[in-house]
């Protein structure tokens, strides 16, 4: 038989195995890691699927010149081996997804420091680990073999191969969005899990979302300090620390009420705590609700919060050292505020650089550099510890031993099959969150400290609740009371308590909105300044109940004043709200 015929012959069936090889080769480099985050439970698995569609592009050139199809093979992947390394290493390291966070600690790190974390994190295991990773690469690469198909077939194809991994996910996005820049950030979104785009992406994000923030931070500093600020504890010790929880309903909680002991440790302490069981947020989402909590910004005057000083700045300004312990995405489109809030601190902890809010991520991480700064040995600390709290998906929020609610006992009848199990791993993270917490007052009592601690949550969730038991999650356009009833404690140490004696009683029921937050906290701490309110201060004598106005400041003709909807009616303010969608419900990993 001659070359051509051999040729010929080889054209005429088309090699699947060869086929099969080549694109295990390719997957190989994002599969494996992708793979391992499936087994460990720690991401959902559109990373998976993501990564598995994108290894196929890959084949492409050596679809087209099937001549060179080993050199090529041999080229790209070690290309995409050195690429693999970082998010493989980084998962093996700390248990979490490769993402532009990452890249964020990276750049703000120096090398000493980097040194730092590869000497404590460094184990004998991963030298083998890394050499039998990259053995397996040249084992598949040894089976990667040129497959031959006619010209037209092979155009046909790498054009199929195309249209699947990248095309239709770009004309999908681009399709869905008016706006170029954001179909760009969604089909980002989709090809950022495989590598190298992990890298490529990460990047690009990265550059973008710190020129965001710098660019608010440098209009952070333009802003005017408070004026007359006096400080009734000023020249003394004192430790004050800020807890925000995520997405907790306080109606889910023992503590206030609820019949299933979701908050046991804290129940514990009650005797000890202030609990504030009238308050709600302003908005149902972290960054907008937050952007009051943490300025002088309020639903009348949304905007506020570029032109007046964070209470990150007042208590620096107080003569507080500030630090930021955050179990939160660090810089991501929408939490580039956050990122921006936190560095105004003088000092930051980063916690959680998973590439997706839907991963298994413990707030007993913040346990550590939360001790590390109460031995801090600055005379005046404020601390804020950012928790993941109850955030969606819920059965990522708490160890294995915390599933304590596992049945039916104690759920509302109301509440189906389907959706049982995701009803018990909110109450679940629930529970864990108030281990959290407890032992947060715990270590901070343990100090002995001239201070306080307040918990409050950014907002609250439905899940499966009354009034209407098929919402889950948070939608504006058709609030529920679950969305807005958050969590509102305060633990007075004996020495502050001693030194500003207050009575508190007659305000634990008073109507209140966190998004006059600060001048709570201000009263609490004992400042003053021209621009603190007292009748906004929930602690204060000279309070004044206001409308507890909730929705989009944006469009001001849809607010609605809490605190004439009862839990029963709730769902009759969503026709007040315009374009308000019928059974609204929100999916899980929905925007914070």
């Amino acid at each position: 038989m001659t070359v051509t015929e051999r040729v010929a012959t080889k054209r005429a069936a088309i090699d699947w195995a060869g086929l099969g090889w080549m694109f295990l080769f390719f997957w190989y480099f994002s599969g494996v890691t992708q793979l391992l985050i499936q087994l460990t439970g720690t991401a959902g698995f559109a990373g998976f699927r993501q990564a598995f569609l994108l290894s196929a592009l890959w084949l492409v050139p050596l679809l087209l010149f099937p001549a060179r199809a080993r050199l090529l093979a041999a080229v790209l992947g070690g290309a995409l081996w050195l690429c693999s390394l970082a998010g493989f290493g980084y998962f093996l390291i700390y248990g979490q997804e490769f993402s532009q966070s990452v890249i964020f600690i990276l750049f703000e790190s120096n090398v000493s420091e980097g040194s730092e974390y590869l000497a404590q994190y460094f184990a004998w295991w991963m030298v083998p680990a890394f050499l039998a990773y990259g053995l397996g690469a040249w084992l598949l690469w040894r089976q990667v073999r040129p497959v031959y198909l006619t010209r037209p077939v092979a155009l046909l194809a790498s054009l199929a191969v195309l249209f699947a991994s990248v095309g239709y996910p770009a004309i999908r996005q681009f399709s869905k969005h008016d706006d170029p820049l954001a179909a760009l950030e969604n089909f980002e979104e989709r090809i950022e899990p495989a590598t190298p785009w992990q890298l490529v992406v990460g990047y690009r994000q990265y550059r973008t979302q710190l020129a965001n923030m710098q660019a608010l931070l440098e209009g952070s500093k333009r802003i005017a300090p408070l004026q007359n600020l006096q400080d009734a504890h000023a020249g003394q010790p004192a430790t004050l620390v800020l807890v925000i929880g995520e997405s907790t309903n306080r109606q889910r909680m023992s503590l206030y009420g609820y019949p299933r002991q979701t908050t046991p440790e804290l129940d514990q302490l009650r005797d000890q705590l202030q609990v504030f069981d009238n308050v709600v947020t302003p908005r149902p989402y972290t960054i907008e609700a937050l952007q009051q909590v943490l300025t002088f910004a309020d639903q009348e005057n949304p905007e506020a919060y570029l032109s007046t000083p964070s209470l990150v700045n007042l208590m620096k300004q107080a003569g507080y050292k500030t630090y930021w312990i955050t179990n939160q995405q660090t810089i991501t489109k929408r939490n580039t505020m956050l990122t921006t809030f936190s560095k105004q601190a003088d000092e930051q902890f980063y916690l959680n650089n998973n590439r997706e809010q839907n991963a298994r991520q413990y707030d007993g991480d913040v346990f550590e550099p939360f001790a590390k700064v109460l031995a801090d040995s600055a005379p005046r600390k404020f601390i804020v510890v950012h928790l993941l709290g109850t955030h969606m998906s819920y059965q990522y929020r708490y160890p294995q031993e915390f599933e304590q609610f596992t049945d039916r006992s104690g759920v509302p009848d109301s509440v189906s099959d389907d959706q049982l199990p995701t009803y018990n791993s909110y109450d679940n993270a629930v529970r864990y969150n108030d281990h959290v917490v407890a032992s947060l007052i715990k270590s901070f009592a343990a100090s002995d400290p001239n201070g306080f601690l307040l918990y409050l949550a950014d907002h609250g969730e439905a899940v499966f609740d009354a009034p209407k038991d098929e919402v889950l999650g948070r939608n504006e356009a058709a609030p529920t009371s679950p969305m807005y009833t958050i969590p509102f404690i305060v633990w007075n140490s004996p020495r502050w308590q001693a030194a500003q004696p207050r009575d508190v009683s007659m305000a634990l029921q008073r109507p209140y909105s966190s998004s006059h937050f600060i001048h709570t906290w201000s009263d609490l701490a004992g400042l003053r300044y021209a621009e603190f309110d007292a009748s906004k201060s929930l602690v204060s004598a000279a309070f004044k109940p206001r409308p507890l106005l909730i929705g989009n400041p944006e469009q001001p003709q849809n607010l609605i004043d809490f605190s004439l909807i009862r839990p029963k009616t709730v769902i009759q303010a969503a026709d007040l709200v315009q374009a308000a969608p019928p059974a609204a419900k929100v999916k899980a990993g929905a925007e914070l």
